[in-house]
Order: structure tokens, then C-alpha cells, then sequence
């Protein structure tokens, strides 16, 4: 087998089309991060970066892109949800990744304990208040520390891979 050289990238010549393609590669779940704004009209957005970060305490985080519609919301919220779809929920995600002007028209939520937009027909759900904020680039990363929670054993997850959703479903 012969072996390939791997070159560094130049920060400056990164092709972000083909980088978005090799970070779409990476199969996820999908999430809606939700808040209310300063006026308290919902907010939210399809997230492409949630993850789990501590048990103990318990701490999530998302990424919202700085150019997003809804990151001023966001930056100065005390409280977010964060719903992780099912696989019927597939509009949903379209219609929080989108520009419409309101998202959670269709939407069945109820509001969290923190008052965070909440979707109860979720696979699961999360109720958070503020716990810190990170500048990163082009996205700011707000990290959370769950409130309360809850989920569904019997729906499945929507996934998402390469531009496209998926079935995560049980082995067998």
C-alpha cells in the first residue's frame, strides 16, 4: 500500500462548499433550538451543531451561526429548548431552516418550565437555562444546563446526512 501525503490547509484557500460537503458526512440527529426574544415572540432555528457535553452537571450545547436571523434572540437569552425531531417531523426542520417569518405557526409547543418554546411531539426534548457563552468563529456556542426534560422510547429520530434526512431506526 502506498502511502499519500496529506497537506495543511491554508486558512485562506479553504473551499467552504467542500468543507461543508466532508462535515456532512458525519450522520447526526436532528434538532430545533428555540427562545423567546426580548419582546417574548419565539424564536428558533434548525441547529446543526447540539451535543451533549456533561452529565453531572447537566450541560448541552448549540451552535447558532452569527448571521442567522434569530442570533441576537439567542445571545441574550437566560433560557433555550432544544426538541429533537422525530422522524414525521421532517417539515419542521424545513420550516425552522428556513427564512419564513413565522416559524411556529404550524408548530404544536407549549412553553418549558424556563418559558423556552417546547415541542412535545418531539422524540425527546430539553428545557435549559443559560449556563455560559463561547465565541467561535463564525457561530456563537451557547451551552446550556437542562431544566427538565422529557422523551418518546416509541418515536424514532429524523437524521440527516449529507444534505438529506434519514431513518435511524432499531438493529434487526
Amino acid at each position: 500500500m502506498q502511502r499519500q501525503e496529506i497537506k495543511p490547509l491554508n486558512a485562506a484557500a479553504v473551499d467552504v462548499t467542500e468543507l461543508r460537503r466532508a462535515l456532512g458526512s458525519f450522520a447526526t440527529g436532528v434538532a430545533v433550538a428555540t427562545t423567546l426574544d426580548s419582546q417574548g415572540i419565539p424564536k428558533g432555528f434548525t441547529a446543526n451543531s447540539f451535543a451533549s457535553v456533561s452529565l453531572n452537571p447537566p450541560l448541552i450545547l448549540v451552535c447558532v451561526d452569527k448571521a442567522a436571523g434569530c442570533y441576537p434572540a439567542f445571545a441574550s437569552a437566560t433560557h433555550f429548548g432544544i426538541n429533537i425531531l422525530s422522524e414525521g417531523q421532517q417539515h419542521v426542520s424545513r420550516t425552522f431552516a428556513s427564512k419564513s417569518a413565522d416559524k411556529f405557526a404550524d408548530t404544536r409547543w407549549m412553553s418549558g418550565i424556563t418559558g423556552s418554546p417546547i415541542f412535545p411531539d418531539s422524540t425527546a426534548w430539553l428545557d435549559c437555562e443559560l449556563h455560559n457563552r463561547v465565541e467561535a468563529g463564525d457561530h456563537l456556542i451557547v451551552i446550556g444546563r437542562v431544566r427538565s426534560f422529557g422523551y418518546s422510547p416509541a418515536k424514532q429520530p429524523l437524521g440527516h446526512h449529507r444534505g438529506s434526512y434519514i431513518a435511524f431506526g432499531p438493529e434487526g
